[in-house]
């Protein structure tokens, strides 16, 4: 028996959409996957409340959302809130405005909960090699996740998101040595040494990691297909990071691979990749297109 269903990520920086078919036995298979930069998390580090013009923003994406879903027969729809709903004062209000309004089912994620769905949506694919470490940087958290063939082994939620730090720190177009030099001392002193010295190999999923290999591989826009497997050598981490952070903004908006509304926070992604990088000594990150938005529709299956 197969089971079509949704799921909807309501995350810091975008929105996302994924239309699947579940197996019974835990297969799927993606029917239509949306993306839409909505930038919820804009000034919630500071404020610790959603905007009005960035809630309006999302429920705008939600109702194409809902429609979508509809026409292709997906339900439920399970959306989830991460890091800046958590951190919102009203966040739970907002998330109670999504199922009112939209008619999903909604949950409230914590950190340990983000990291345990991330690691099962890259799983849903394939079983992972023992000791690896997941690696999902967010607009608002980094979520880490050390497993392999048995399961999940340790896991870590930090408040280094892309947006997060870009917000904290990079206020200068482009950004100075400085500044980047307070992102990457930031970013290093959060990361725990009992996961990232007991990484036999790295993961890297959603955004940041997907846009760089994006633009490594040469690709106008985003393959999910072909991304999925690049092998992203931490050489060319440390070059794209490099290379983009010495562009202002406008410039950055036009460089190839790159979607124009993830300009303004990919260098504070790249930087913190790149220190994951270099506390686990990996040589490459596997990039892998199945996350959290693939463990959600997994979880909305056993609704």
């Amino acid at each position: 028996m197969t089971r079509r269903v949704g799921a909807v990520d309501i995350g810091t920086n975008s929105t996302r959409l994924l239309a699947a078919d579940v197996s019974a036995d835990g297969r799927l298979s993606e029917v239509d996957r949306l993306l839409e930069i909505t930038r919820l998390g804009d000034g919630v580090d500071a404020s610790r409340r959603l905007g009005d013009e960035a809630m309006a923003r999302v429920h705008a994406v939600l109702t194409r959302y809902a429609a979508r879903a509809a026409q292709v027969e997906a339900a439920p729809v399970l959306a989830f809130a991460t890091s800046a709903v958590r951190d919102a004062a009203n966040g739970v209000e907002f998330l109670a405005e999504v199922a009112a309004r939209h008619g999903f089912a909604t949950r409230l994620l914590s950190g340990d909960e983000e990291a345990g769905l991330t690691y099962r949506g890259v799983c849903s694919r394939q079983p992972i090699g023992d000791g690896a470490l997941i690696c999902d940087i967010g607009g608002g958290s980094t979520e880490l996740v050390l497993g392999g063939p048995d399961g999940v082994q340790d896991r870590a939620s930090l408040d280094i998101g892309c947006v997060r730090l870009s917000e904290r720190h990079l206020h200068t177009d482009p950004p100075t040595v400085d500044e980047l030099a307070a992102v990457r001392a930031e970013a290093a002193a959060a990361l725990p040494t009992r996961l990232t010295g007991a990484a036999r190999s790295l993961v890297g999923v959603s955004g940041t990691v997907t846009t760089l290999a994006t633009i490594d591989m040469g690709l106008e826009v985003e393959i999910p297909e072909v991304i999925d497997g690049h092998r992203l050598p931490a050489t060319a981490v440390e070059r794209l990071l490099d290379e983009l952070s010495v562009l202002p903004l406008e410039r950055r908006r036009l460089v190839r691979g790159l979607m124009p509304e993830r300009a303004p926070t990919i260098v504070a992604g790249a930087v913190i990749l790149s220190a994951v990088v270099r506390a686990t000594g990996a040589d490459v990150v596997a990039v892998s297109e199945r996350d959290i938005l693939h463990g959600a529709a997994l979880q909305a299956a056993e609704l």
